[in-house]
């Protein structure tokens, strides 16, 4: 944890969920973060518990390109620098592809692929600059396991680690790190994107069952920002342990 203090760290979906407990504890061991969300008046709460001195709020949709630049750029004049992009925000609309759900799948690529993608934009002529930075994206295990009703939802999670480790590979040479976060069933407001009747009772059941505290999330990127710059943590892969799929 010593490597995290005085970083500035910006993520996306901090409104609530994995993004609001992870910026606590970023918070807690010397970061500051730049907290961005379509939800600004639970942005402006988390900055009131945090301090205005730690955490600032910027209201983004991540799915318009115009205002993940905006986020960006205001991180970097509030606190002068970006040492770290959460890439967090992500919807999982489940559901068999027999019901073609159209405008949810154009959701789900557009926040969980292409807002990935505008973060990465905006935020790595920062970082090349510098020849100093980390991008953590955050993946599922519904990126390494395909299961029924997730074809999309797979699909954006898959994609985002094809998008990580290109960018890996790409940025060796700046010294930029990049990290993907896979985890199972963690408590957040995920469970609510699932609309569908035949896959909601399900998932609900599950999260009720199994999820685990958001807090594990939050100590997996404390613990990848908190390395060596020498040290590159490129994956981790977790579950509750009550989890099977």
């Amino acid at each position: 944890m010593e490597n995290v203090a005085g970083k500035v760290v910006v993520i996306t979906g901090a409104s609530s969920g994995l993004g609001a407990e992870t910026a606590r504890h970023l918070v807690k061991a010397g970061a500051k973060v730049a907290l961005g969300a379509r939800r600004k008046d639970r942005l402006d709460a988390l900055v009131e518990e945090l301090g205005d001195d730690q955490a600032a709020a910027f209201k983004v949709d991540v799915t318009k390109r115009e205002e993940v630049d905006a986020f960006v750029k205001g991180a970097i004049e509030q606190f002068g620098q970006i040492d770290a992009m959460l890439h967090n925000a992500g919807v999982m609309p489940l559901a068999p592809l027999a019901e073609n759900r159209h405008e949810e799948w154009d959701q789900c690529i557009d926040v969980n692929l292409k807002g990935v993608l505008y973060g990465v934009g905006a935020v790595l002529p920062h970082m090349n600059e510098r020849q100093s930075g980390q991008n953590l994206f955050v993946s599922s295990v519904a990126g390494h396991v395909v299961n029924p009703a997730g074809a999309v939802y797979c699909a954006t999670k898959f994609g985002v680690r094809a998008i990580a480790e290109s960018l890996r590979k790409e940025v060796k040479g700046n010294k930029l790190r990049t990290t993907i976060l896979s985890p199972g069933a963690v408590e957040s407001e995920l469970p609510q994107s699932v609309k569908s009747d035949r896959v909601k009772g399900f998932v609900n059941d599950l999260y009720e069952n199994t999820a685990i505290p958001a807090s594990s999330f939050a100590r997996a990127v404390v613990f990848a920002i908190s390395q060596p710059d020498d040290v590159d943590i490129n994956e981790i892969l977790f579950r509750p342990t009550a989890q099977e799929m």
